[in-house]
């Protein structure tokens, strides 16, 4: 998330955005001491801390010890899943739980092959999820790792070094440069530039001194400063954020859809099941004939492969977008990738590039750019991490000037009189003050031009941060000139805006910015549209009515995310800072830009590898290519498990016998579930516009090539009994051959939404359907684990097959259109 403590060497500019987020009723630095309460952790007792804070040698290690058993440990709660606890939900989903009542009966029945292939089958289910979850604890592991290994602590009136968990609430801590602030703290003395951007995601820092709350995780960029801890571990403002990442979570749309699936086939072949056992009784079948037919046809309606195909399907689509700079951090985010309707972009360091530049200069009269920025290159620090003097000594050099002053001195900047200044000694050895600083503190000491004011107030009305630059003899300074710093846009931001919209997305901007600075940079990259103000985002907020939301405190994120959830849409959210790692674990597609700390890395669904965000494009489209392979897979799913178990009613009104054996529904489980997995690696078009599971059309369109496939595999049965008249082994082959390859047929129907011929299937695909046949043929004819078949049946039945995929693929085309089925 975004935060924006005013830099003070721009307190100008920032006056101006501060004074509009609260209504013109603070100073800045009120605003930022009312931010520093708000946002102060109230876990601790005030007595204590108070206590340390008036020992200015800190506590004694008696105090310390009972502190640590008070308030715990510095260090985030592990919270990770057990493996095995991790391995045990794997057998407990519905699907497994059906394979599983299938291996009871199996044993109960003696028929210990089949259920030694069922339990295979269970496991490889089991281990494709269980690879899915090993990512699922990098978000608390990086987080715990970004605390500071040791702190500089006063204890019993000597400074020791200690390690960082045995900090407690009370501790007087020394913060130097370099280092990591070990836990939330309050200075009380000293002054020094801290970098939160581990925290904010902002590049600018901030100076601290007395009375600031500072918090886990920054970096002391400059100076040296003392402090009193106020909380630690997970009362931190880390560890809360670590506590957000935890419970945020939204369902994959994947495990919604495999569980509806799932559910609408167990009922609707529930009730096919129940006949059959009715119908039996009712011709007096005996008991052990019953049971395996039951057995059969709970077999034949297990979607056994479905959820492996869905987890291999997006290992897959990971796999060629880690080849485009992507890296997905969790399975699902690829699937749901192909549904996002909104994209909340962050502005800074995703639609901007995080690194102050030097965007305009003013120069007054008597001046031109090139001194201005000369001048303001000798008054700022030439080492140290400091961005707004890097970018005025980078812009200084592209625009060099021969006679430019000498530095004979130079006074770092100073918070309190927020102005840098140095001493020179211009061309002619006569020696000249130079400031620089915010407008109202060097305006104060030169002299300037009357539009000096107004050109001031105009550059912060459009945004940008502005600096003022004074030099001359010691007592009679002239205004210089003016300098407006801006984070600019990222040259590709522009055009990834549009062709999100082509692909039917609709990008917002997300800013704790002030408004003015929003608009600016919403119009540099195309987001047309009004601006939310900087107030609580409504709980109905529909990302249709605005195009930015600016001033977006760092809490608000994860309540945009949640808002915009809650009105139905599928989000993207883009970030790069700790404090957005709960918005990007609660978003269906969580993307941490390539700049990102690793807790933003380790809590979004997908982390970009290339500068830009050209990769979120290639996400969006390898996403609903996956999306469209599952659709492939689970429309044949629910056809194939349709006409398995009427078939199996169908054969016993027919023959009054079982027309498949659980051998056989096994074997056929084989050939057209895991070799149908292969739908995964098929030719497929990404869709046009964001996708969404739609079970209820999918469902019909499903049941109705099912019914087909019945008609189709009835028909091969009548021919069997009633022309060849077959035993029951020979007919129970001949049901087998016909299911094998009405699912061939059904399997290239169903890959293609328009006609079968339309597109060439993978080589996998191919492949595969190449060796279920000759499996299936091989078996019927050697009669191998069954009765044996003549060759020329096989055949013949294998083109009526291929007659039936043209036929049936003719009724496709308008049934799936009329579904929307796409």
């Amino acid at each position: 998330m975004e935060t924006k403590p005013a830099d003070a060497q721009v307190a100008g500019s920032e006056r101006e955005s501060k004074a509009e987020r609260e209504k013109g009723s603070k100073s800045p630095s009120k605003v930022i001491d009312a931010n520093a309460a708000r946002d102060a952790p109230k876990s601790t007792d005030p007595a204590d801390v108070t206590a340390g804070a008036a020992q200015q040698a800190g506590l004694t290690s008696d105090e310390a010890r009972a502190r640590l058993d008070k308030f715990g440990s510095n260090s985030l709660p592990d919270t990770g899943a057990h493996p095995l606890r991790m391995a045990l939900e794997k057998f407990l989903a519905p699907v497994p739980g059906m394979l599983e009542a299938a291996v009871v009966l199996e044993v109960v029945l003696g028929k210990y092959a089949e259920a030694a292939i069922i339990v295979f089958l269970l496991l490889f289910n089991a281990a494709l999820g269980l690879f899915q979850e090993s990512r699922a604890q990098a978000t608390l592991t990086a987080l715990k790792a970004k605390l500071a290994l040791s702190a500089s602590v006063r204890r019993d009136g000597k400074w020791k070094t200690v390690p960082a968990a045995e900090l407690v609430p009370g501790d007087l801590v020394k913060l130097s440069l370099g280092g990591v602030v070990a836990a939330d703290l309050k200075l009380t003395s000293g002054e020094i530039l801290l970098d939160q951007s581990m925290l904010t995601g902002e590049s600018v820092p901030i100076e601290g001194s007395a009375n600031l709350q500072t918090y886990a995780g920054a970096l002391v960029r400059r100076g040296e400063a003392e402090g009193v801890v106020t909380a630690t571990g997970g009362r931190t403002k880390f560890g809360r954020t670590a506590e957000l990442v935890r419970t945020a979570h939204v369902v994959s749309s994947q495990q919604k859809a495999v569980l509806r699936v799932v559910l609408n086939l167990a009922a609707v072949n529930g009730v096919v099941i129940l006949m059959l056992v009715g119908y039996s009784w009712f011709i007096d079948m005996p008991v052990g004939e019953i049971i395996p037919l039951v057995l059969t046809a709970i077999l034949a309606s297990i979607p056994v492969a479905l959820p492996a195909t869905f987890t291999l399907a997006s290992a897959l689509g990971a796999r060629a977008l880690a080849q485009k700079g992507v890296l997905p951090t969790r399975l699902s985010a690829v699937d749901e990738a192909a549904s996002i309707v909104v994209l909340c972009a962050d502005k800074t360091g995703t639609l901007t590039r995080n690194a102050l530049k030097v965007a305009t200069v003013r120069p007054e009269p008597g001046f031109d750019e090139a001194h201005v920025l000369a001048l303001a290159a000798l008054a700022s620090s030439d080492g140290g991490d400091d961005p707004v003097d890097g970018a005025i000594r980078s812009a200084a050099a592209g625009k060099p000037v021969p006679d430019a002053p000498k530095l004979v001195k130079f006074a770092a900047f100073d918070p309190a009189k927020k102005m840098s200044e140095a001493t020179a000694t211009g061309a002619s050895g006569d020696a000249q003050r130079i400031v620089k600083g915010a407008f109202v503190v060097v305006v104060a000491l030169a002299q300037s031009s009357p539009g000096a004011a107004v050109a001031a107030k105009e550059l912060e009305g459009q945004g940008f941060r502005v600096l003022a630059v004074a030099a001359g003899s010691p007592t009679a300074m002239k205004l210089a000139g003016l300098i407006a710093l801006s984070d600019p846009p990222r040259q590709d931001s522009a055009g990834l805006i549009t062709e999100l919209h082509g692909l039917g997305i609709r990008t917002v901007m997300v800013t704790g910015d002030a408004p003015a600075t929003a608009a600016i940079v919403a119009k540099a990259v195309g987001l047309a549209g009004p601006i939310c103000p900087p107030e609580p985002i409504p709980d109905a907020v529909r990302p249709e009515q605005f195009a930015v939301f600016a001033g977006v405190l760092p809490e608000d994120k994860y309540k945009l995310v949640k808002a915009f959830q809650t009105g139905g849409h599928a989000v993207g959210m883009c970030g790069d800072g700790a404090n957005d790692a709960p918005a990007l674990r609660q978003a269906q597609m969580g993307i941490a830009v390539s700049t990102a700390t690793d807790v933003a890395k380790s809590a979004a669904g997908m982390v970009l590898t290339e500068p830009g965000l050209g990769g979120i494009v290639a996400a969006v489209k390898e996403g609903r290519t996956t999306f469209q392979r599952v659709l492939s897979y689970t429309l044949n799913s629910i056809t194939k498990k349709t006409v398995q178990v009427l078939f199996l009613a169908v054969g016993l009104l027919m023959t009054g016998h079982a027309i498949l054996t659980p051998m056989l529904m096994v074997l056929i489980m084989i050939t057209g579930d895991f070799l149908g997995m292969a739908l995964t690696t098929d030719n497929v078009r990404p869709s046009p516009a964001p996708n969404a599971w739609r079970i209820a059309p999918l469902t019909v369109a499903g049941v109705s090539m099912g019914l087909g496939e019945l008609l189709f595999c009835s028909a091969i049965l009548v021919f069997g009994f009633y022309r060849m008249g077959f035993a029951i082994g020979p007919l129970q082959t001949l049901a087998f051959v016909a299911i094998v390859f009405g699912n061939q047929a059904t399997t290239y129907t169903n890959r293609e939404r328009r006609h079968l011929w339309s597109s060439r299937p993978s080589s996998w695909l191919i492949a595969s359907s190449t060796a279920d046949i000759l499996i299936a043929s091989t078996l019927a004819v050697g009669g191998i684990a069954m009765a044996a078949l003549p060759l020329w049946l096989v055949v013949s039945t294998l083109a009526a097959a291929a007659v039936f995929a043209v036929l049936l693929d003719l009724v496709k085309v308008p049934l799936f259109r009329r579904l929307a089925i796409t």
